[in-house]
């Protein structure tokens, strides 16, 4: 089994009003199901490099009547390439963002800044390379590299996250 956003959703007790920060959203396999699970009185910020795939997502929301996504092009390579204000967000989530970002601890400490004083970061990312899916072999992320790189969060909790995949929940301490 692949990845399965909206059952990985579900497994982090996210309540309604909640701000949550997508690193890398993509075309919106996060957001979407994010911006659900926080309700109206929430907000996600979908956050992406590439620019075409934040057209899609806006398109997605727009469609399915979802009003409380943020839309933000942003580079989370760089200090404060998210855009959004120190200690803003509950959560932060990154999903199969970390085999593809330059500088991994640049995004650990721009991940730290936006989130707020025991808030959670979930990541998720590709645990092999599956003869042609998801990332080459040596652009891999281990989990273990991840817990090195996220050095100042604490571990709270390991998650399913697929056949494919690991996914951990850090808090903010």
């Amino acid at each position: 089994m692949f990845s399965n956003p909206k059952r990985i959703i579900d497994s982090l007790s996210i309540i309604p009003g909640m701000k949550i920060a997508d690193i890398g959203s993509g075309s919106g396999e996060y957001s979407l199901p994010l911006a659900e699970a926080t309700g109206s009185s929430g907000k996600v910020y979908a956050i992406d490099i590439q620019k075409d795939l934040l057209e899609r997502l806006k398109k997605a929301a727009d469609e399915r009547g979802i009003m409380n996504i943020d839309i933000l092009w942003g580079d989370v390579d760089e200090d404060g390439g998210t855009g959004l204000k120190d200690n803003s967000v509950d959560m932060s989530i990154a999903p199969n963002i970390l085999f593809q970002v330059e500088k991994p601890e640049s995004l650990a400490k721009e991940i730290g800044r936006i989130t707020k004083p025991n808030g959670k970061v979930v990541l998720i990312d590709w645990s092999d390379s599956f003869g042609g899916l998801g990332p080459r072999k040596e652009s891999i992320f281990s989990k273990e590299k991840a817990l090195t790189v996220f050095s100042g969060f604490e571990k709270v909790s390991e998650i399913e996250a697929g056949d494919h995949h690991w996914g951990i929940i850090l808090k903010k301490v």
